[in-house]
């Protein structure tokens, strides 16, 4: 198909949406001004946002967190403007309208048009880029895109999926469905006849695009630092409701630090802003010093409710023993998890509630609920499994002498304890758990060849669930994401019906449907999830009440939601006060506004 299309008149009888009436997330009080401090673990050794090397640090300021055409409202999950007006689907499930927003800029001025989405294809398809994820997705699932004036395309999909799943597709951030500046990539001559740059990767190496976003790169110093700046009040997305009193601070300044032990102790002298304490040691091991102590530095805990991917322990049916239903029931009750969160991972993660993942919303059944660990349950399953005998070191054999061990695969040391915690409670139902400690990405392909008894892995999350790649028995083979090998036609054709269904309040019948099959296979154990942000920040970076979002990943990542702001009046009065010695009260802040 063509790279992008004119054409005249739009069909009739378009339902145009816009959803601009939804709750506000920013805060009135929040202040423009100041520098947000923040650090880098290394310099990107490019600045392009595609091509070799372009998955850097810095790619989020270019292309995953600048507005796309929509964005899922975050409490509210409903589609809400960012560059596009409001939007329009066709009748035939692969077309979507949309109106630019006709005060939309560059920052470098140059007007967002309808042409820079018709470039956009040209860019994303051409081999000079030298990327191949993104030539084959802009080749094999995006159609083309029809201009109709300067601020009305239609986005054609070549499959057809529901509307819902359409407008992921053209907003998910990784994707770079958004427009590119053909203004600023027009190649030095003629004989490029698509439009980009014979030279492209080496000529944009360090060149920084411009962007549709608050900020854009104001200034480099190679391997030490960057700085970004905003375009200024009069930013044209201000004037959408739902960015006002957002990215609020006028400069943002990455510096260097390539250890983190290091960048805490340049946060805890002030010269960075904030500094993240997810992990549970930082949380209650490092952050009793004495700016925490004296108030300077607030903590701040806040749970969210973003999706969450499939995982916990997958096991693998085609390996012997595992393929027996009353063995994977008892895996499941002898396996630990709450324990482990409560005595290993000090009460701070959270149990998924399914196998599959959460945060899906109606996706999701409202009554999915981890197994409880029950090892007597445990062993009088594996007793019906023909596990009869307990041996003398305490492990469970059958008549043929098998002993009742798997091994679990896992790919980090620090995993180690955890899975060390769930292999000695398990010794209570009579089951062995072996560590198969295989170093990083090697562990996942040892996963993928379909070697492991028992895979500890957690995948990636979308917000539609995924079903056909983790349960489709066409993937029951080597090099694909079906980790537990297992294969059930009624399975298959649920997932089947669930691709094929356009219908929303159908499609969540359905997967009520497959998350209660999986349930009653016994294929994985839901492991644990880790739904909230927790961070530490002087005392002047400010934010609104409540701080979090049901999609609030970072409280202060200044490209996101960018909901915080730098009180300057607060940091003149707490760098007096450090001066005289005087203290203030200290603070932690828990917001459990979307605990679960």
């Amino acid at each position: 198909m063509a790279d992008g299309v004119n054409a005249s008149e739009l069909p009739e009888g378009l339902v145009w949406i816009s959803n601009m009436n939804e709750p506000l997330f920013a805060s009135e009080q929040a202040k423009r001004g100041g520098t947000f401090r923040t650090f880098m673990a290394s310099f990107p050794q490019t600045l392009r946002s595609v091509g070799p090397d372009a998955n850097s640090g810095l790619r989020h300021y270019f292309m995953d967190g600048m507005p796309k055409l929509a964005a899922r409202h975050p409490n509210t999950g409903k589609w809400i403007p960012q560059l596009a007006e409001s939007w329009a689907f066709g009748s035939d499930y692969k077309t979507v309208y949309f109106k630019l927003n006709p005060e939309a800029k560059w920052s470098d001025g140059e007007p967002v048009t309808a042409d820079d989405y018709l470039f956009m294809l040209k860019y994303y398809r051409s081999k000079d880029i030298i990327d191949p994820w993104y030539n084959d997705f802009f080749t094999n699932t995006i159609g083309t895109v029809i201009k109709y004036d300067d601020h009305t395309i239609a986005i054609i999909a070549k499959t057809a999926k529901s509307n819902d799943e359409q407008m992921v597709m053209i907003n998910l951030p990784s994707n770079g469905l958004q427009p590119r500046p053909e203004h600023f990539f027009k190649p030095d001559n003629d004989k490029n006849k698509d439009g980009i740059d014979d030279n492209f990767v080496r000529k944009y190496n360090f060149r920084s695009e411009p962007t549709t976003g608050a900020y854009y790169l104001d200034s480099v110093k190679k391997g030490k630092s960057v700085i970004f700046r905003h375009v200024g009040k009069d930013w044209w997305g201000y004037g959408n409701r739902y960015y006002q009193n957002r990215y609020n601070v006028d400069k943002i300044r990455l510096r260097v630090i390539r250890d983190n032990d290091i960048a805490r102790k340049h946060f805890e002298k002030g010269d960075l802003d904030t500094f993240g304490l997810v992990l549970p040691h930082l949380w209650h091991d490092k952050s009793g010093s004495q700016p925490y102590k004296k108030g300077y530095i607030h903590k701040f805990w806040g749970y969210n409710q973003v999706a969450q991917g499939a995982g916990g322990i997958w096991i693998n049916t085609a390996k012997p023993l595992l393929d027996n239903i009353e063995v994977r029931k008892g895996l499941t009750y002898a396996t630990d998890f709450d324990g482990m969160i409560k005595n290993v991972l000090r009460g701070d993660y959270v149990r998924k509630p399914h196998g599959l993942g959460f945060g899906h919303g109606e996706y999701d059944r409202g009554d999915n609920k981890p197994p409880a660990f029950n090892p007597q349950l445990a062993a009088e399953l594996f007793t019906k499994a023909g596990f009869e005998t307990i041996g003398p070191d305490g492990i469970r054999v059958n008549s043929q002498g098998q002993r009742l061990s798997f091994a679990v695969t896992y790919g980090y040391p620090v995993w180690s304890p955890r899975i060390a915690y769930l292999k000695e409670q398990a010794k209570q139902a009579g089951l062995e758990l072996t560590l198969n400690l295989v170093d990083g990405s090697a562990a996942f392909k040892y996963i993928l060849e379909k070697k492991h008894d028992l895979a500890f892995l957690n995948m990636a999350g979308g917000e539609i669930p995924a079903y056909w790649e983790y349960l489709h028995s066409k993937n029951v083979k080597p090099q694909t994401n079906n980790h537990t090998n297992y294969s059930s036609p009624a399975l298959d054709e649920q997932i089947e019906a669930f691709k094929a269904e356009f219908d929303v309040s159908k499609r969540y019948q359905i997967s009520h449907t497959i998350q209660k099959m999986v349930t009653d296979a016994f294929i994985i154990v839901p492991g644990y999830m880790v739904p909230y942000t927790r961070e530490a920040h002087w005392r002047w970076v400010r934010y609104p009440v409540p701080g979090m979002t049901k999609k609030t990943e970072s409280m202060f990542y200044p490209v996101e939601l960018g909901t915080f702001w730098i009180d300057t009046d607060i940091k003149k009065e707490t760098k007096a006060a450090m001066k005289k010695g005087r203290a203030f009260e200290p603070v932690t802040v828990i917001d459990d506004t979307y605990k679960l």
